[in-house]
């Protein structure tokens, strides 16, 4: 493991309360998956790092290393890992996501 992009991640992750780390940036992500998570936090006002990992392959295969997880994105809250689209979807769908940001203080928009 490549301790400069270890290091790099943890100070995202520290410095940001909620980070993604996607493939493209919030205003133009590269992914369908990477775009949902970031239209869901979005719908919900949340403000958020995006981290972009298609600028670097060592930060890309970093990621996946740093949270033993496959696939991106990723999105982290508090320093938390929650997990990829699938989950982030679920949690978003079931009321759980904002439980969550509620439990870890975030701002965040009420859906109307």
């Amino acid at each position: 493991m490549d301790q400069q992009i270890n290091d790099l991640i943890g100070k995202e992750i520290e410095n940001n309360e909620v980070c993604l780390f996607m493939k493209g940036t919030p205003d133009a992500p590269q992914c369908g998956f990477s775009m949902a998570i970031s239209n869901m936090l979005k719908i919900l006002e949340v403000n958020f790092k995006g981290v972009n990992v298609l600028e670097n392959e060592k930060l890309r295969q970093g990621i996946k290393n740093y949270s033993d997880w496959p696939t991106i994105p990723q999105l982290y809250i508090k320093k938390e890992f929650v997990g990829g689209c699938d989950i982030v979807k679920e949690m978003y769908e079931n009321g759980e996501l904002i439980k969550f940001l509620e439990e870890k203080k975030i701002n965040y928009k009420k859906k109307q």
